[in-house]
């Protein structure tokens, strides 16, 4: 049987895949499992951040080896040619941290995602943008990019676009534990006394809501 992982941050990110999948939470980590006489499909999110990412991977690993793995979720764009709402298939992943690179194997796209440990704001993703060739940021996927090249399994990446490069939006950062948990009560009270920002995280909401779809959309279809 072939045991393929599907990694996250957010259960958002999964929800239009994992729809109908029977769900479990262990020690902090949500899990989606899927099976038929061939295949097992896992997906998990245990928080933003690569020491999170790490933990849903090993948490699968738990049971069992695994023969091919996924990192999926939402990116912020880091040029104006990617449009708010679509889903790329990735053709690597940098770690902006080490400057480590690792491409996705074989049928993978044109662009770059870029691995920052912190959520970008629109000057750090001009930087970023600037200084990798990248066209997309997230916080998780060198994480799980790494952890395949050591074990020899293909990796592949499907990022979708929640944020424009220029959308002027809060300080997320302020609002993630050191667990990687975003807390919603904390930064839902923040964004309602801050009229300011609700334009862009309204349109934030619909694409990343549009991005999820598009995600599941193309892994079904790869994965088929």
């Amino acid at each position: 049987m072939t045991r393929t992982a599907i990694i996250a941050a957010l259960p958002g990110e999964l929800k239009p895949l994992v729809h109908g999948w029977p769900h479990s939470t262990r020690n902090g980590i949500e899990f989606w499992a899927e099976r038929n006489e061939e295949d097992e499909w896992i997906a998990a999110c245990a928080g933003a951040g690569q020491a999170a990412a790490t933990r849903a991977f090993a948490a699968i690993e738990d049971g069992g080896p695994i023969d091919l793995v996924f990192s999926v979720g939402w990116a912020g764009a880091l040029t104006e040619e990617v449009a708010p709402g679509s889903a790329h298939n990735l053709a690597g992943v940098i770690d902006v941290r080490t400057g480590e690179r690792f491409r996705c194997d074989a049928g993978a796209g044109d662009l770059w995602l870029a691995t920052s440990p912190t959520v970008a704001k629109e000057s750090e993703k001009l930087r970023l943008g600037a200084a990798y060739n990248a066209s997309l940021v997230d916080m998780e996927a060198a994480a799980i990019a790494r952890l395949a090249a050591m074990r020899e399994i293909p990796f592949y990446c499907i990022k979708g676009v929640s944020d424009a490069l220029h959308d002027r939006l809060p300080d997320f950062n302020r609002f993630i534990d050191a667990a990687g948990r975003f807390q919603t009560a904390r930064f839902v009270l923040f964004a309602a006394l801050r009229p300011i920002y609700w334009p862009a995280l309204i349109r934030m909401g619909e694409n990343s809501k549009q991005a999820s779809q598009n995600i599941a959309e193309s892994l079904r279809a790869f994965l088929s």
